[in-house]
């Protein structure tokens, strides 16, 4: 019955403000390239390069390239902004929002040992590398405002109670009849009944076929919508790796990572009768709905660098599935403001609120694996210049049931699975980038394009990543600074109407971000 109750919440709004769904497995699936600001600078094409600790994160064989132990710091800040609108209703208006944040991109360590030029031993040295890289960021808020006909609104949905298999309208009646009586709300159709928005009227005198009505007394012909939606949250990793140098030729490592995921939603829909001319007692209705969201995980990656030449470099890496464990916190409510009391069983209703029971669930998740080739082409004591292609099938992630854990069950998943496998596909993140070195200053400039995980989509949902950075090298000391500018975009409705005309908005947003590295070698 649990499982159940919580479906019937989920459908209440759309997908992506919830968990368990394909929105959920590819917002933990679908990574951003993180690590040092010098990373950073060229775009995070670092497959091939080695000797520095970003490469922790990608291609831990690139450790079996340092000459020297290190230790950096590298603390960021990010900028965000986002312009979302109605698109498929007239009229509407375009608002824009921000969200800023301040975080910690990297904390890395690595010691190593190296075999004196005069021993003639093939392996050559090894670094044994700590790290704590932020990979994921969730921080964003969009906020949209239109007008839409009564039969496009949130009313529409009350409408259209969903219903579990073999249920009728009269036996969804009765459970609500007893979630209004204890108080103990369970999903949106409750929340809506609780404040007297709908009625259960028979379909003709005498009929036990009831349906979904809204009250004569609170019909409008249109409504002004707004909402904003607010994502806050970040997805880490500490990595544990150790790479080895065969003749200064091959270079071999592996990690393994433990990953932290926090993530949290806040959205708020209001409904507004703005109508003057209008006798509808309906004034506004406000829905507010949270989700709270932590989840650890764990991976391990494998990689390879080959110099055949002294300009060279070539690099392969593989990281497994991350499988994750997750607990989920749902709570929503629902408050109406009337314009004229309403009068109901004999009491006179001026307003009404409702809240749901706190809802929590335990899951498991298992992302994709990712697969990466690079190739850098050194230029002597000028600098260099990288490119990585990384390929990751995104309709492998796969959900599983938790009934060991607490709040877990046996829920089979099935239904979210196979929506996984339809609507997503495999893409090519491809990246690139390049350092100039000018004495001890290096210049850096880079490029990413992480592609549409849609299989079949008319709105690109691509991501493009554009980025820059200064360094000096002064004795054991290393300061750096990157800038990464990153475009995407998302569509979202606040809830689904069985004829698909619900109100469709386009979210184009941007952020930019700031990383300093400080590094000393010993």
């Amino acid at each position: 019955m649990k499982r159940y109750l919580l479906g019937l919440a989920l459908l209440g709004l759309a997908g992506p403000l919830f968990a368990q769904n394909e929105d959920d497995a590819l917002r933990y699936s679908r990574l951003q390239f993180g690590g040092t600001a010098r990373t950073l600078g060229i775009g995070g094409a670092s497959t091939s390069l080695g000797a520095d600790l970003g490469t922790l994160n990608s291609n831990p064989a690139g450790l079996g390239l340092f000459q020297r132990s290190e230790v950096s710091f590298s603390p960021g800040f990010g900028l965000g902004s986002a312009d979302a609108r109605v698109t498929n209703v007239a009229g509407a208006s375009s608002l824009k929002d921000s969200r800023n944040s301040l975080h910690i991109a990297n904390l890395a360590a690595a010691f190593t040992s190296r075999r004196p030029d005069s021993d003639n031993d093939d392996w050559r040295g090894g670094t044994l590398a700590f790290g704590f890289t932020r990979v994921n960021d969730f921080n964003n808020s969009f906020s949209y405002r239109s007008t839409v006909p009564d039969s496009r609104s949130l009313f529409q949905r009350l409408r259209e109670p969903r219903l579990a298999p073999g249920q009728t309208v009269k036996g969804l009646h009765d459970e609500l009849d007893d979630q209004f009586g204890t108080g103990n709300y369970e999903n949106l159709d409750g929340l809506a009944y609780g404040n007297y928005l709908t009625n259960f009227d028979p379909v003709a005198p005498g009929s036990n076929e009831q349906v979904v009505t809204i009250p004569s007394s609170l019909q409008r012909t249109r409504v002004t919508q707004e909402e904003t939606v607010l994502t806050t949250g970040s997805q880490t990793q500490f990595d544990i790796g150790y790479g080895a140098s065969y003749r200064d030729r091959l270079y071999i490592g592996g990690a393994l990572g433990i990953v932290g995921t926090h993530f949290n939603s806040t959205s708020e829909l209001r409904e507004t009768n703005d109508e003057a001319a209008t006798t509808s007692s309906f004034g506004s209705l406000t829905f507010r709905d949270e989700l709270r969201s932590q989840g650890t995980g764990f991976n391990g990656r494998l990689g390879l660098i080959y110099r055949p030449l002294d300009w060279l470099r070539v690099g392969v890496s593989a990281q497994t599935p991350t499988f994750f464990q997750f607990d989920d916190t749902y709570n929503s409510s629902l408050a109406t403001q009337f314009r004229q009391p309403v009068s109901v069983d004999g009491q006179t209703i001026t307003s009404a609120r409702a809240n749901t029971q706190e809802l929590k669930l335990a899951y498991r998740l298992n992302t994709p694996w990712r697969l990466n080739g690079g190739a850098s082409v050194i230029l002597g004591k000028y600098g260099f210049v990288s490119a990585d292609a990384e390929l990751v099938d995104y309709s492998q992630a796969r959900f599983r049931s938790a009934p060991d854990l607490q709040n877990g069950d046996n829920y089979a998943f099935t239904d979210e699975n196979n929506r996984i496998s339809q609507l997503y596909g495999s893409v090519v993140n491809l990246r690139v980038g390049a350092e100039a070195r000018l004495d001890v200053f290096r210049v850096r400039a880079g490029y990413a394009h992480y592609g549409d995980p849609f299989k079949d989509s008319s709105f690109d949902r691509s991501q493009e990543y554009y980025t820059g950075g200064l360094g000096i090298r002064q004795g054991n000391v290393t300061a750096d600074l990157a800038g990464v500018y990153t475009t995407f975009n998302r569509v979202y409705s606040p809830y689904t109407l069985v004829d698909g005309s619900q109100p469709q908005v386009q979210m184009n947003a941007n952020r930019f971000t700031t990383t300093f590295t400080l590094g000393f070698q010993f």
